[in-house]
């Protein structure tokens, strides 16, 4: 039973890492690196990861994850019903699209479409990203239940950068802007270097089951740029929320 605990959480540190070597994910885990080579290994032929550009000593997800994940979760349903959507956004702000989905109060990204710039933001399918401390993670929290943000609050906010939030008081009155608005913006919270603007995906039930957001460097992020990619990516996050279908 250790061994397949062990596995799990090798194949979870990938994917929040990835590209990833035995050596930091050995560090990471607190794990021998013999322990962590022999999961790599048997992740491997199962098709879970795979070598990163070739290289066998860096490892990366394959799409078997976002497969399987999506079939537990529905979340195969909201891509079909987001892509066609995301390419539209994509056109429209020729920048670099994400789709995101709240879990364990982290937003984890399940697909994104890359700007054609060749300055842009890079990010790994299934990696995560702090809820207090992006732009997809605020819009989510806007539209939360006071339960979800209470538990938030419960532990400290980590404190990514200078421009982080990690006030209780001022975060919620940044959460209420975001609802009158109806986008959340990020000014470098999480890394200095990036910037996004995200809007809540609704269910029937309004309540918030994903965030799409449009991502950029932050020297694209501009008060004219921010204003026009809220309006866009308002209008898109409620088109697929109106796609959705009705359980």
């Amino acid at each position: 039973m250790q061994n397949v605990l062990n596995t799990l959480r090798v194949l979870e540190e990938v994917a929040a890492r990835q590209p990833v070597g035995v050596g930091e994910l050995a560090r990471e885990l607190e794990m021998p690196k013999s322990s962590v080579q022999r999961a790599l290994v048997t992740l491997n032929e199962a098709g879970w990861i795979r070598p990163a550009a070739g290289e066998v000593t860096r490892w990366v997800m394959t799409t078997k994850a976002l497969s399987v994940g999506g079939r537990a979760g529905g979340d195969l349903g909201l891509r079909d019903a987001a892509v066609p959507i995301m390419e539209e956004l994509r056109r429209r702000t020729e920048e670099t699209i994400h789709l995101t989905i709240p879990e364990d109060d982290k937003m984890v990204l399940i697909e994104r479409l890359e700007t054609a710039k060749p300055v842009r933001i890079s990010m790994a399918l299934g990696h995560a990203l702090p809820m207090h401390a992006s732009a997809n993670g605020k819009a989510v929290l806007a539209h939360s239940t006071p339960e979800v943000v209470r538990r938030l609050f419960a532990q400290e906010l980590p404190r990514y950068t200078d421009s982080t939030i990690t006030d209780p008081d001022e975060l919620r009155a940044e959460l209420a802007k975001v609802r009158d608005r109806g986008f959340a913006v990020n000014h470098g919270e999480w890394r200095t270097d990036v910037g996004s603007v995200a809007a809540a995906v609704l269910n029937g039930e309004e309540q918030p089951i994903a965030s799409l957001s449009v991502n950029i460097p932050l020297t694209r992020l501009t008060t004219d740029s921010e204003a026009a990619f809220g309006a866009a990516v308002h209008e898109a996050a409620g088109k697929i929320s109106a796609r959705l279908p009705v359980r």
